[in-house]
């Protein structure tokens, strides 16, 4: 027989949108759940080493992203942690924020069990009951048997719509007509680089590197090195089998450390057990392949060696829910307003293509930060059931750009403090007091 928990706010995946759902609604005062499948929390952000996060700011250095998000970057920072919001040597935001995975994870279960949420880990979610179109519990497989999670409201942050899709709530995968998803990558870390090396190529050599590097702002103000896209001459020699332009890596957390944000496996759907199983064995080849190309042919790497891989691989989309509201690629660019704006972004839209060699960019309108609506986070045909993170309702080219950290951070504050409130005021996702929504979400420290 199945051991029941019961709770009013019930968040499923502990990655950055879940840990500030969790938090958001802990804070509220209702009591709380969040499951993980993993060990421990983080999501992509540890699981995959996603790093570093990008970006909590417009392209003119408007901070448009704050809150609990922000919360957490200042109490890194104490701890050690991070360095805070530096800016971006790629090019393509304004600001990244290194951060520490192995800091992060403990500092998110301190603020969790501060907010009163009860955390259970090593849990997977593999059923959810409905009841009149109410989820009324969902069924976590663990080491000591299965639990029954009940509870009022439940919030899907398991970044692949899990939740919604178990409980029949509509889904959407892909981009229009073949359903391609954009590619996985396994991120790794490489110490020993001579960062030095590197910075002194670009410096020498700029029309090697991506069109929007500060080359100035590195050679006047001394700005430091956080992140390389570029050597499109070696990787053009190199003749490596992956079906990417150029090199990506980023600085940090230590001085002679880089992720490596290059592997590409295409063609395969991330919500497949046995696509999944294929990803990981060519993403891992594929590492390896790769940290040989650095080291044989990019200035700096002479002497690094790979220091760490994703515990998985990293996944940019999968399933997100068909919601109340999509968010589209105009919205984005137009830099779009909402009267039931919940979040900011200014993260430009970045589709990695499903199955070429490039990236579609996109920049951000008006005055460089979109807005993303509430009822982008509203399921349909269930009644208690909110979305954040990677799976809210957008079209695949939007998600392309509200998939990323921060602003999955925010979408989680929001869904965590509008499930607090629908349990306070006993009313529906779709009929939640919006104002009042907003209003405590200011008070929070949210930028509306």
């Amino acid at each position: 027989m199945n051991k029941t928990i019961q709770a009013d706010v019930v968040v499923t995946g502990g990655g950055p949108a879940g840990i500030c759902a969790a938090i958001a609604a802990g804070r509220q005062g209702v009591k709380t759940i969040l499951i993980e499948r993993y060990g421990f929390l983080g999501g992509m952000s540890t699981a995959a080493s996603v790093y570093p996060w990008m970006t909590f700011h417009t392209d003119s250095g408007e901070q448009a992203i704050k809150g609990i998000a922000q919360e957490i970057i200042d109490r890194l920072i104490v701890m050690n942690g991070s360095p805070g919001h530096q800016r971006c040597t790629v090019g393509f935001v304004h600001t990244v924020t290194p951060y520490s995975p192995e800091v992060f994870q403990v500092l998110a279960m301190d603020m969790l069990r501060e907010a009163g949420v009860k955390i259970v880990l090593h849990s997977f979610v593999d059923r959810v009951q409905v009841e009149d179109g109410n989820i009324t519990s969902v069924e976590i497989t663990t080491k000591s048997g299965r639990y029954t999670i009940a509870g009022r409201v439940f919030v899907d942050t398991s970044g692949d719509g899990d939740v919604a899709y178990l409980s029949g709530a509509p889904t959407l995968k892909g981009r229009e007509g073949d359903k391609r998803t954009q590619p996985m990558t396994m991120k790794f870390r490489m110490r020993g680089v001579d960062l030095s090396k590197v910075r002194q190529a670009m410096l020498d050599n700029p029309d090697n590197f991506y069109r929007k590097t500060p080359i100035g702002a590195m050679k006047e103000d001394g700005i430091p090195l956080t992140g390389v896209s570029g050597f499109y001459k070696e990787w053009k020699q190199s003749g490596v089998p992956i079906n990417r332009d150029q090199v990506l890596f980023f600085t940090g957390p230590a001085p002679d450390e880089v992720l490596i944000n290059c592997t590409r496996v295409q063609g395969l759907d991330g919500t497949d057990v046995e696509d999944l199983t294929q990803a990981e064995e060519e993403g891992r080849k594929q590492v390896l392949l790769m940290a040989r190309f650095l080291q044989t042919s990019v200035p700096g790497f002479e002497q690094a060696s790979i220091s760490s891989v994703g515990a998985q691989i990293g996944i940019r989309e999968t399933r997100r829910i068909d919601g109340l509201y999509a968010l589209t690629m105009d919205d984005v660019v137009q830099g779009r307003k909402f009267d039931d704006a919940i979040a900011r972004s200014g993260y430009p839209v970045d589709i990695h293509d499903p199955s070429g060699k490039g990236v579609t960019e996109a920049g951000v309108g008006g005055d460089g930060a979109y807005d993303i609506p509430y009822r982008c986070l509203v399921a349909r045909d269930i009644n208690n059931l909110l979305a954040a993170g990677r799976c809210i309702s957008t079209t695949h080219e939007a998600l392309a750009t509200t998939r990323l950290t921060p602003s999955c951070m925010a979408t989680g504050q929001a869904a965590g403090t509008a499930a607090a409130l629908i349990c306070i005021s006993r009313v529906t996702p779709a009929d939640v007091d919006v104002k009042e929504l907003q209003r405590r979400l200011v008070a929070a420290g949210v930028v509306l």
